[in-house]
């Protein structure tokens, strides 16, 4: 079966598809509220080249769902336990949106096991000015409409040029999650003591990554200001302007293509 065991109470869903002696293989980590079949756009293509490890986060998908400890931090922890279980020394640790959160506290706590990073629209660098509005945001995740609350918060990830396909398929996996995981991942990523997610909390954390990392982002603004802080020489910032925060979704075949090339020239 595809599980694996990574604390007492934890164990986590994965697929591995594609060439299992190809080296480094991708680790494929998906964002807040939704699963790996996020990545049901891309394997087929990346595993003709990779072998392709896509997981599901505890407390999403078919994982176990913890009572508590449902944070980033707890989530790269498990991925590095994953990665002793499969035998696995170092990947490209590919994350978007929370997820990309999590493969960058992967690359820092465990820089072994992380060859480069691929982060999507990360969950990371929000300016204050956003980050005023986390408060009111998670108060609703721990209301008495969770799913609601959810829901408009992920207004916000789509745009003109999000399919409605898409737009369900999401919908419907954030009606699927535990209440509870919804908002202590969300409070944990942006308001937490060691949350990384707003500024300056960000630039401090993430300046400790010493890998390659391709960041491919919706906005400029963000993306100009991730390239400050990258150490890599062989690191790339790509703005897909008019993109949504579901851009890897929306334009798999770029996606695909992007990290291709970037690879190659690693």
């Amino acid at each position: 079966m595809p599980y694996a065991q990574v604390e007492p109470d934890v164990r986590l869903f994965y697929t591995d598809d594609g060439d299992a002696m190809s080296a480094p293989p991708l680790l494929l980590v998906h964002g807040w509220g939704t699963d790996s079949h996020q990545w049901s756009w891309h394997i087929d293509a990346l595993a003709e080249r990779h072998r392709v490890i896509a997981v599901d986060l505890r407390g999403h998908g078919y994982s176990s769902v913890p009572a508590t400890g449902n944070t980033p931090r707890a989530m790269a922890a498990d991925l590095d336990a994953l990665l002793g279980r499969l035998g696995i020394p170092q990947v490209v640790a590919v994350g978007h949106s929370m997820g990309g959160q999590v493969v960058s506290i992967l690359a820092v706590e465990h820089p072994r096991r992380v060859r480069a990073l691929v982060t999507l629209d990360p969950g990371y660098g929000m300016s204050a000015e956003i980050a005023a509005g986390f408060p009111g945001m998670i108060a609703g995740l721990r209301g008495r409409r969770p799913h609601e609350a959810a829901e408009r918060i992920d207004e916000w990830c789509t745009n003109a040029a999000t399919p409605a396909l898409i737009r369900r398929w999401h919908k419907r996996r954030l009606y699927g999650m535990p209440p509870h995981v919804l908002a202590e991942a969300f409070e944990a990523m942006f308001v937490t003591g060691d949350a990384i997610g707003v500024r300056p909390a960000s630039d401090d954390y993430l300046a400790r990554r010493r890998c390659p990392v391709l960041s491919i982002w919706a906005d400029q603004g963000r993306a100009q200001w991730e390239s400050g802080l990258l150490k890599d020489p062989a690191s790339a910032v790509l703005c897909w302007e008019g993109a949504s925060h579901r851009l890897h979704e929306e334009r798999p075949e770029d996606f695909v293509t992007a990290v291709e090339g970037w690879l190659r020239r690693l």
